[in-house]
């Protein structure tokens, strides 16, 4: 019995080793460590690009007939700030 416990153990070390990343993604989340003024408002429109880029992205293929309604009302806000 007692080998199985160690070779279980020894499984879940190796299992949480080779995922460290996931883990640390999952329950360390990121700090947003922005320094001035300017950083948060490029982080900002980086942040407002991206997700212009993925509602065109998807636009792009089907037409605007792909996008939900509100899909389509998020693009409109996120074009009006730029």
């Amino acid at each position: 019995m007692s080998e199985l416990l160690i070779v279980i153990i020894i499984i879940v070390v190796v299992a949480a080793f080779f995922n460290k990343e996931r883990i640390r993604k999952r329950f360390f989340s990121e700090r947003h460590t922005n320094y001035t003024i300017d950083d948060q408002f490029n982080s900002d429109k980086r942040e407002r690009e991206k997700e212009i880029d993925r509602l065109l992205s998807k636009m792009g293929k089907n037409g605007i007939n792909d996008l939900s309604p509100k899909e389509r009302k998020k693009l409109d806000e996120l074009l009006s700030k730029k």
